[in-house]
């Protein structure tokens, strides 16, 4: 598959007519599926979700997991959707167009974790993008042990690639039966990677350290290791970004590594061109590029 680059991202660098560069009869846009929890904010969740895709070039399918009650600063409540709803939004759209990704963030009960391992069973050869958002940015719980256990069990052993932050990597990863059970994270990456998915992508920005380092590991250690400049500020959707960002490079063709790599570039950039409409954290600016120089 083909398509416009500009340095690592592939969309348009005007906007001028489309046809010209995707021809529906040549190269349509790839849609991805995407199960999330919606933000009103637009900075993190659903929102979030298909402003990354749409900048990437792929088409956004949206699949509603849970309505947030949100803002800037944190999450006060949420409602989880129904199994069958989720359910049925999803098959509504996988058995009406061909899906080249899925993506999978904030899910809100375990029935719905179940639901959703039944759909993307049946999909198997669809690359899967797994981000567990087991707390908002300030910290508010998303995800309760049960759910977590579903996860393990469900989910994690059809994942293409998990994309947790190194907290909810040591959390996925503890072992409940070890008192002060507190891993590295190559050892969380390793019991992670037993559990069944294929990579996992580790982000370091809860570390400490004037960089941040993000890992790739598969079955056989360490793929490859990235640091970026820590950047100033508390951003909302970051990882929400990140993670969408890999499902469009992988419904555009690239391999997981190569995504991978791409995708934190893209991200890193959203996050220097951040904004703060609100009270609360900064806002990862996902069309940067829009408004870029013409030079840029």
């Amino acid at each position: 598959m083909t398509y416009v680059r500009i340095g690592f991202c592939p969309i348009l660098p005007t906007l001028t007519p489309h046809a010209k560069v995707f021809p529906m009869s040549i190269a349509p846009m790839p849609a991805v599926l995407v199960f999330a929890g919606t933000d009103p904010t637009g900075g993190a969740g659903l929102q979030a979700d298909i402003l990354t895709l749409a900048s990437m070039g792929c088409h956004p399918l949206s699949v509603v997991t849970a309505v947030t009650v949100q803002d800037t600063v944190g999450v006060d409540d949420f409602m989880p959707m129904d199994a069958d709803w989720i359910a049925d939004q999803a098959r509504s759209v996988l058995e009406d167009m061909p899906v080249a990704a899925i993506k999978i963030g904030m899910i809100g009960s375990v029935e719905a974790v179940a639901a959703i391992a039944e759909i993307v069973s049946d999909y198997p050869d669809i690359p899967l993008v797994l981000d567990p958002v087991l707390t908002s940015g300030r910290g508010d719980p998303l995800a309760n042990e049960e759910l977590l256990d579903a996860l393990r069990d469900l989910l994690l052993p059809q994942a293409s690639i998990l994309t947790p932050n190194s907290l909810e990597a040591r959390r996925l990863a503890e072992n409940p039966d070890e008192e002060n059970d507190d891993p590295e994270l190559s050892e969380c990456a390793r019991r992670l990677i037993d559990m069944g998915c294929e990579y996992i992508l580790i982000t370091g920005a809860h570390e400490q350290g004037a960089q941040v380092s993000n890992t790739l590991y598969n079955t056989r250690g360490v793929v490859h290791r990235l640091n970026w400049d820590r950047l100033p500020g508390s951003y909302h959707g970051s990882g929400c970004t990140l993670a969408s960002a890999i499902a469009a490079l992988l419904a555009l063709g690239q391999d997981v590594s190569e995504a991978v790599k791409e995708a934190q570039e893209y991200t890193y950039q959203t996050l220097k061109n951040a904004y703060r409409p609100g009270m609360g954290q900064f806002i990862p600016d996902r069309l940067y590029w829009v408004r870029g120089d013409d030079e840029d």
